[in-house]
């Protein structure tokens, strides 16, 4: 005599077996890149992969872990301030590469002395931000209480994007010690709308 249940587990096991062979394969095939950071510095800082932005080095674990095909990838990573962290690194299938992140200050950045404040109140959250083209960090980095950005006074272009979502444009023309808020949901969109500065090469 048939048992329906029996049959109904065992159709269930083969699904979930079918629809683990591909995930199971894909893991084989790819590497994975794993960071180590010691500093906020480093933590904060953008993660460049064969010129696309990835997302921040803190970030870069568990379900948003780095896994590459197989081969030569160049990784960047960049900070306001800070000389470019770039190394080349060659990925096998199945196998992790650990990256030491290290990041030197710029002998050439110069602070100004009078400052504007700009705030920023954007989702998500972990969108890169860049002023006149350049990464400063994370929106994270300042929104929130007793976080925001200092740049000098005048005009100022400010972008933020995320891969998977249209990049957000605005201009500011902030006055001496003048404070500001940007606030903004990012629209979800193809990777392709992310624009220019996630892909930097």
């Amino acid at each position: 005599m048939r048992n329906p249940f029996s049959e109904a587990v065992l159709s269930l096991a083969f699904v979930l077996l079918v629809l683990s062979i591909p995930s199971y394969a894909q893991n084989q095939v790819l590497g994975e890149v794993q960071f180590v950071s010691k500093t906020k510095v480093e933590k904060t800082s953008g993660v460049w992969i064969d010129g696309q932005y990835v997302g921040y080095v803190g970030e870069l674990k568990d379900d948003k872990k780095v896994l590459l095909l197989p081969g030569e990838h160049e990784i960047s990573v960049r900070q306001s301030g800070y000389t470019d962290f770039t190394e080349k690194v060659v990925v096998e299938p199945g196998k992790k590469v650990v990256l030491h992140v290290t990041m030197q200050k710029d002998s050439r950045s110069q602070f100004p002395t009078v400052t504007s404040q700009l705030k920023l109140q954007v989702i998500p959250d972990r969108a890169a931000v860049f002023v006149d083209d350049g990464f400063v960090g994370t929106v994270h980095e300042f929104s929130g209480v007793g976080r925001a950005m200092l740049v000098s006074p005048g005009k100022h272009r400010v972008k933020i994007a995320l891969p998977g979502y249209q990049a957000f444009e605005t201009e500011v023309n902030l006055l001496p010690r003048q404070k500001i808020t940007i606030k903004t949901n990012l629209i979800p969109g193809s990777i392709t709308q992310a624009g220019p500065s996630i892909k930097k090469d």
